[in-house]
């Protein structure tokens, strides 16, 4: 004898909707379940997919520095393209790596609280108008939270 299988008037069977494909529940539905339900448990923090929104709320966020700065060319013109490295003053190997972006510019979170940083630009294989450009390296101090803006002048 086969087992027939139960079937609800809302919902169609489950095998009928493919593993990989979205499914999608009509508004009606939604309405539906709203007034049943009461409004209160549809509120988006009960339809959202993750950790509840109340532990959210809690949740501050991590407070950090950040590092802004420009890169200028000899002709004291912004410059694209190059790679930035950040380390700590006390350690020898850079933890950061960014590049400019068309302006010139860029910004590196930082953990935040007392600390002092290296900033330079790497140069290798970077040629601007066939020239080889050279830059020193800019100390920067942290205390807290905070913004610093420096610049990079490469000679």
């Amino acid at each position: 004898m086969r087992k027939k299988k139960l079937r609800t008037a809302i919902s169609p069977s489950l095998d009928a909707i493919p593993s990989r494909s979205p499914v999608i529940i009509p508004l009606h539905f939604w309405l539906a379940a709203a007034v049943l339900l009461g409004a209160q448990c549809m509120a988006p923090a009960a339809l959202s997919v993750g950790p509840p929104a109340i532990l959210a709320e809690n949740k501050k966020p991590k407070a950090y520095a950040l590092i802004f700065g420009t890169v200028w060319g000899p002709d004291e013109l912004p410059l694209y393209g190059v790679k930035i490295k950040i380390r700590r003053a006390d350690e020898s190997k850079s933890k950061w790596e960014l590049y400019s972006d068309h302006q010139g510019e860029f910004a590196q979170r930082l953990p935040a609280g007392k600390a002092d940083y290296v900033v330079w630009a790497d140069l290798k294989g970077f040629h601007d108008r066939g020239r080889q450009l050279s830059a020193e390296e800019v100390k920067v101090h942290i205390d807290d939270a905070e913004r610093v803006d420096i610049g990079l002048h490469l000679k």
